[in-house]
């Protein structure tokens, strides 16, 4: 459809499409003039042709003395007359009919025409020239007029030159207007490539800004996306520009705004994280104390002595768990040293399977190990985020399945579950930090909401990525890795 064709597409048709129709315009009036021009002309021929041929038919036969030859053959003798044309027709309608009739033959000789323009001919009304197709003769101009004796006379000239001369000025507006389109063409595509060259560079300039990863992190975004000279500020695309770059300046200013929060929110969340490890292993220390001599105290300070140090074990996972992103954040790099994948499949399978005996633990490795630079343990931690996140979020008898499989360059890591599946409004926010699939917030299941989050972190940071894809009865995490070492 037109409406999906680029700008220049548009313009380039417009313009040749308005070319055309004045060409055909110009062509059209031109054909129009030149018609009625050349038939005026072909009319006062056909008039100066009968008053000859009444004058002569009036006068009757001339005697040989005057010295007009008489030729032999049909027809009217006044069609001998000199200054009687080639290829005029001559005719005497008597009482409604056509008593003779002939047409001057390209040799000058009489030569009868049919019956069939015997009729024709006799009905040619008195007045001015009119057109008619004669049988055998082509296309004429026509005029009657009244001799002697209540007889008239028809003469007539053929339409042939008028329509040639027609038909060869058509050939030239249709050569000379594809001439004029093929150049209108080739100027119009270097004239609007010209002009449209700076809507171009906006276009180019704006996709590589929206090409630059926004979403998160410092984003250094170029102050000015395209120049625009003062001279053309005030036309379409100066207008434009300037806009682009007004909006590309707020656009900086609001990614440092959020930049700065987020470097004080996690600046805060680390230097948090690193005071509360201090007090937790206090409080840890002093309700391992106080449990060693539990029989001596009530079984209610008992009990909640066991529940402090629950909650105190779980609040150690959680500033670790934060202090562990917040380092991620911060760009702080990985250990690095060979990692055998197959390996630590197969421990951390081993470790889920303890943990959830119920469950139906599969794992799918190839036939050699595969190895990869990278940090060990922080591998092994998204792979039991995500086995734990399958064992939490799944009931009893879920069969899970580990599966590994080599690429060109990289590793990729599958996790799946015949689970109930995620939610489908959940998966885009899946990844992000303190989401959890229990809606309720309960934790009644341990979840902090940062496994996923952490798994991401620790992915990206080996500059792998990693996907989901849920529906009920198949849930599955895709964690791809390159094999070369960051």
């Amino acid at each position: 459809m037109p409406s999906a064709w680029s700008l220049r597409a548009r313009l380039l048709a417009i313009q040749v499409t308005l070319l055309a129709l004045v060409c055909v315009g110009i062509g059209a009036g031109t054909m129009l003039a030149m018609n009625r021009f050349l038939i005026e002309q072909l009319d006062e021929q056909v008039r100066d042709a009968s008053v000859r041929s009444v004058t002569l038919f009036n006068l009757g036969p001339p005697p040989p003395l005057l010295g007009v030859p008489r030729l032999s053959g049909p027809g009217p003798i006044f069609l001998d007359a000199p200054g009687q044309s080639t290829g005029t027709v001559g005719a005497v309608v008597a009482d409604g009919r056509v008593t003779e009739a002939a047409v001057i033959t390209t040799t000058g000789a009489r030569e009868r025409v049919t019956d069939t323009a015997y009729r024709q001919l006799s009905t040619v009304a008195e007045g001015g020239c009119t057109t008619l197709e004669l049988d055998g003769l082509g296309k004429y101009r026509l005029i009657r007029a009244v001799a002697g004796g209540g007889t008239a006379i028809v003469s007539g000239l053929p339409t042939a030159g008028v329509d040639g001369t027609l038909l060869s000025v058509f050939a030239i507006f249709c050569v000379v207007g594809a001439v004029a389109l093929t150049a209108a063409v080739v100027a119009g595509v270097v004239v609007i490539r010209r002009q449209l060259a700076p809507l171009s560079d906006v276009a180019s300039a704006a996709l590589k800004v929206a090409d630059m990863p926004l979403e998160r992190g410092e984003v250094n975004l170029p102050s000015v996306i395209v120049s625009v000279p003062p001279s053309q500020v005030h036309t379409e695309i100066g207008k434009f520009g300037t806009a682009l770059n007004r909006m590309l300046e707020r656009i900086a200013d609001a990614l440092s705004a959020r930049q700065a929060s987020e470097t004080r929110v996690r600046q805060f969340v680390a230097d948090a994280s690193h005071e509360l490890r201090t007090p937790l292993a206090a409080i840890s220390g002093y309700t391992e104390l106080a449990q060693r001599n539990s029989e001596h105290v009530p079984a209610d300070v008992a009990h909640a002595m066991s529940r402090v140090a629950a909650e105190s074990r779980r609040m150690t996972e959680l500033v670790s768990d934060l202090l562990l992103l917040a380092r991620l954040d911060s760009g702080r790099p990985l250990d690095q040293a060979s990692v055998d994948l197959s390996q630590l499949v197969v421990d951390a399978v081993s470790d889920a399977h303890i943990a959830a005996p119920a469950h139906k633990w599969s794992i799918e490795l190839p036939d050699e190990p595969l190895v990869l630079a990278g940090d060990q343990a922080r591998l092994h931690q998204v792979l039991a985020n995500l086995l734990s996140n399958c064992r939490i979020h799944t009931p009893p008898g879920t069969t899970v399945t580990v599966s590994l499989m080599a690429g060109d360059d990289d590793i990729r890591l599958t996790v799946s579950d015949d689970g109930p599946g995620i939610p489908a409004g959940q998966q885009s926010e899946i990844f992000e930090r303190f989401v959890r699939g229990d809606t309720s917030r309960s934790r009644r299941a341990g979840s902090t909401g940062l496994g996923l989050a952490i798994a991401e972190a620790v992915v990206k940071a080996h500059r792998g990525a990693i996907n989901l894809r849920s529906v009920p009865g198949n849930t599955q995490f895709t964690v791809t890795l390159p094999t070369t070492a960051p």
